[in-house]
């Protein structure tokens, strides 16, 4: 079961993020309220890639600045996990859309496989047309991935292999939030359903 060594990488995430003890207001400020400092300000977290989206083509980390982006590492084939948190998270966005269409228009959701031999750009397309109609998808080379991952502060690494040839990934499961400059903001409480992941939304993206 990968669940415990995705708790201790939600540990090193926020270690990663110099310990801030920044939190937020569980009712969320008013609209025109100011956010404050976000959780992740300043940490060493993000930075331009180039991965594989679902049509072969290119994609890159800049292409999205000027947008937020939440951005999520996981793998199709995941049983429980990675299913359970990108539909959390997208069904906030969707609910945010719902509340605020033109801020939620800002924000750009993104997945990365952390499992590029099994998760193909075709299988990546069929996993995020579960769950958002502007999910990207991302894959790319064992090596490329890995480059990603360590910049974003995701830890993974392949599971035992079956007799029957199947593996599961121990991973890191958090959904980041960044700025329109690529900046990391917060992490989104997908473990706390949609509406809390709305109303993280609502707070930092302005």
């Amino acid at each position: 079961m990968n669940r415990p060594v995705m708790r201790f990488s939600t540990i090193s995430i926020l270690a990663a993020a110099l310990l801030l003890s920044a939190c937020n207001d569980a009712a969320g400020p008013a609209d025109d309220a100011p956010a404050g400092e976000p959780p992740l300000a300043g940490a060493s977290l993000g930075g331009d890639f180039t991965l594989t989206g679902e049509d072969g083509t290119p994609v890159s980390w800049q292409d999205f600045d000027g947008q937020y982006r939440t951005i999520y590492f996981g793998y199709a084939y995941c049983p429980d996990v990675c299913p359970t948190d990108v539909q959390r998270a997208m069904a906030g966005l969707k609910a945010f859309e719902e509340q605020d269409p033109e801020r939620a228009a800002q924000v750009q959701p993104l997945f990365v496989t952390i499992d590029p031999e099994r998760d193909t750009p075709e299988v990546v397309k069929e996993f995020t047309a579960n769950f958002h109609p502007r999910l990207i998808g991302l894959t790319g080379s064992e090596e490329e991935i890995a480059a990603t991952a360590k910049k974003f502060g995701v830890f993974y690494s392949r599971g035992e292999t079956s007799a029957g040839g199947g593996y599961l990934m121990n991973h890191s499961n958090i959904t980041m939030l960044f700025g329109p400059d690529g900046e990391p903001i917060t992490t989104l409480p997908t473990d706390e359903g949609a509406e809390a992941v709305a109303a993280e939304l609502a707070q930092w993206v302005r």
